[in-house]
């Protein structure tokens, strides 16, 4: 049996801030349920301690001159081992993982973040009391990249994995911070965690790791070239034979319109006639017009410019005026917040913006929707869009990362052979969007296609399973046959 010691700074439904979460709280569980002795590591946050029942403290550890706690207790709802690192870097914190109350990163994040990696590190290596060792230290994001460059330092070393789930988060420290730190010093080179001067957490994944992966297989070949690379391309092609994408999952207990207990009105594709039902009642609960005649556009996501709110934002106007309502769930930066409250409150009866984290908000608007908007700049997998999918949500993307490999565009052909699943467009340009969205309505309108179209999607599968057995696959491969 192949044992996995999977890292990351966060997992549903213990803690989530993010798509991360989704991930490391669905594929462990799954990849147990297919013979994989997985352990999950992450920080004891405050909230994490607050939300379960007394863990039990299984080791305490003496990590680079810290004294750390590992508490043990299991993912909710699952079997999967889950160890949280007690310290009070972590614990002793309330609020956002990452950040204050005004979004600026905590000014400790690089000791913090290394605390984890070297935690991990111990653990991989056999230098805690725990008696287990993993085959293989399985990694993500820039929060755990210097755990794969630190196992070098062993002796004793596992296969190791490091999956890039955004690489426009970096994880970038002055060199001060990486003096500071006391990492070796043939770190601090350009073939190391150097990065224009800078130390980078995520270059240790991405120079030292055996096998890197990313959520999708578009967004695996978008990396390599600029700009998506994010300025690693170069390093990214040099270790194309070591990178594969692997495209997310998604949870379909949780995400099942059959059996989410977040709707009043659940349904399925045999009766895919009641979702309007939901449309009806995320109409009343936002305050909106009960309108069965427009087509309701639905968002939900982070308001930043990656989402593609510098597209939508001009469009307001025109896309009610289409007419259609419009839904849009999340929070961000306050330049977009201000303008998304200012126009619903100018348009009450057609808009509503909720400017929260709402998990069963998000729900509803997933099965409320017609039409689910996810016009990203770049998307390395993309969740909502396999969500709106299973939903039979139709999804309107741009051709990129995830988006691009999930989403089949309609048109004469597609829509011929049957294989249709929602609306595709490739320029980042206002105009763009406004003609895809109004083919998109045009469509709805024509009940007998659109029905077709539905079906079609919620017949997808982008089941964690798929996934899973990519990783086993992955974890059970040699390193040393690519050399």
């Amino acid at each position: 049996m192949t044992s996995v010691l999977f890292v990351a700074s966060e997992a549903y439904p213990l803690v989530k801030t993010g798509g991360l979460a989704d991930v490391a709280g669905s594929l462990p569980p799954v990849l147990v349920e297919q013979g994989v002795d997985v352990r999950l590591l992450l920080p004891a946050y405050h909230c994490v301690l607050a939300s379960i029942e007394a863990p039990e403290t299984v080791a305490e550890v003496d990590v680079a001159g810290t004294s750390v706690q590992i508490l043990e207790t299991r993912l909710p709802g699952t079997e999967v081992v889950t160890w949280l690192l007690q310290h009070p870097l972590f614990s002793n914190r309330p609020g956002n993982p990452y950040h204050d109350e005004h979004g600026n990163s905590w000014a400790d994040n690089a000791d913090r973040f290394l605390l984890l990696s070297r935690l991990a590190t111990a653990i991989s290596t056999v230098a805690t009391p725990l008696d287990w060792q993993p085959d293989v230290l399985h990694c993500n994001d820039w929060f755990t990249g210097p755990a794969i460059a630190l196992t070098h330092l062993s002796e004793v070393r596992p296969r190791t994995v490091f999956t890039i789930h955004n690489l426009a988060h970096l994880g970038t420290f002055d060199r001060g911070t990486f003096e500071r730190l006391q990492l070796p010093d043939h770190f601090c080179w350009d073939g190391g965690l150097e990065f224009h001067g800078l130390c980078c957490f995520m270059k240790g994944g991405l120079v030292y790791a055996d096998h890197i992966t990313t959520v999708s297989p578009t967004y695996a070949e978008e990396i390599c070239v600029a700009p998506a690379g994010m300025g690693l391309e170069g390093l990214l092609a040099f270790r194309r034979d070591r990178l594969v994408g692997i495209l997310n999952g998604i949870d379909q207990n949780t995400w099942d319109p059959a059996t989410d207990t977040h709707l009043e009105h659940p349904y399925c594709a045999d009766a895919v006639a009641s979702k309007v039902f939901n449309k009806t009642a995320l109409q009343r609960e936002l305050g909106l017009n009960v309108r069965g005649d427009l087509p309701l556009l639905g968002f939900v996501g982070r308001l930043t410019e990656q989402k593609g709110l510098e597209l939508i934002l001009p469009l307001l106007e025109e896309i009610l005026d289409l007419p259609a309502q419009l839904v849009i769930l999340g929070t961000g930066e306050s330049r977009y917040e201000q303008w998304l409250q200012g126009f619903a409150a100018s348009r009450p009866n057609s808009m509503a913006a909720v400017l929260a984290y709402n998990e069963t908000l998000a729900h509803r608007i997933e099965a409320g929707a017609d039409i689910f908007l996810m016009p990203s700049l770049f998307e390395p997998c993309g969740l909502n869009q396999l969500y709106s999918l299973r939903y039979g949500t139709l999804p309107l993307v741009r051709e990129v990362g995830g988006l691009a490999d999930t989403v089949v565009d309609a048109n004469p052909q597609t829509l011929e052979a049957g294989t249709a699943t929602g609306f595709v467009f490739q320029l980042a340009e206002p105009g763009e969007l406004l003609r895809t969205l109004q083919r998109a309505v045009d469509m709805w309108h024509d009940r007998a296609i659109w029905l077709r179209m539905q079906l079609t999607a919620m017949a997808q599968d982008f089941s964690w399973q798929q996934s899973a057995n990519h990783y086993r696959e992955l974890y059970r491969s040699d390193p040393e046959q690519l050399r």
